[in-house]
Formats: structure tokens, C-alpha cells, sequence
């Protein structure tokens, strides 16, 4: 097997792992929830990012690792966090945020280049908190 279908598989598991988790996200978020120390849990930010970081290093460690770039690039560009409801939609959008997935794929890789290349296609959007 060469190496270019061996990462082409590669991505493709990492694709499906991260599809899993945002469908056991939205199935953990159908259901109201309520703590009796915190109330509430919020349906759109239902899960601590460093919990959802936690799972995905669990289960595609190269994703955790592309996606810790993207957040700490994101962080510095935009001035301000992404929240977990943010990153699991730039995971799961129309096959995942081609920046965020040329992100997971340069960090695997090692290539520094390209992860600059990508962390300069980030674009800021409003929403979240600072």
C-alpha cells in the first residue's frame, strides 16, 4: 500500500471517528438536562471543550492535535476562543471546515508549511465569548 493511500485511509478513519462524535454529540443534546449545584446544561454548548478534545484524543489522536492548532490559531487571529458548539460544526460542515481538516492532515504529517499555509486561511466569525 503506498503511503499517499495509506494517509488518504488515514484521513478517512479520522473523518468517520469525528462524524461519530458529532452525532453522539447531537444524541447527548436532544435531552434536557439539569444539575442540581448548576441548573441547566446548555443544549448548545453541552460539553466542556476540554472534554471534547479528551474524546477526540481517544479516538483520532492526529485530529485532537490538528484541532488544538486551529483553536490556539484561532485564539490568536480572532481574539477570542472558539466554543465547543463552534468546533464541532467546523468538524462536521458539509464534510468538515477544509481548513480545519488541512489542519488535522499538516499537523499529522509534520508539515510545518502547509499547517502555516492553513493557519493563515483562518477566518473570524462572530459569536462565542472572549
Amino acid at each position: 500500500m503506498s503511503i499517499t493511500r495509506l494517509v488518504h485511509f488515514a484521513l478517512l478513519v479520522i473523518i468517520a471517528v469525528l462524524a461519530a462524535l458529532i452525532a453522539l454529540g447531537t444524541v447527548t443534546t436532544s435531552h434536557a438536562q439539569t444539575s442540581p449545584a448548576r441548573g441547566p446544561v446548555s443544549a448548545a454548548n453541552d460539553m466542556p471543550l476540554s472534554d471534547y478534545l479528551g474524546l477526540l484524543q481517544q479516538l483520532a489522536p492526529a485530529a485532537a492535535e490538528g484541532a488544538k492548532v486551529y483553536l490556539a490559531a484561532y485564539r490568536l487571529q480572532c481574539g477570542r476562543r472558539l466554543t465547543t458548539a463552534e468546533l464541532r460544526q467546523a468538524v462536521s460542515r458539509e464534510g468538515g471546515d477544509p481548513v480545519l481538516m488541512g489542519l488535522i492532515r499538516a499537523t499529522q504529517e509534520q508539515d510545518t508549511s502547509q499547517r502555516a499555509q492553513f493557519i493563515r486561511q483562518i477566518r473570524c466569525t462572530a459569536g462565542g465569548t472572549r
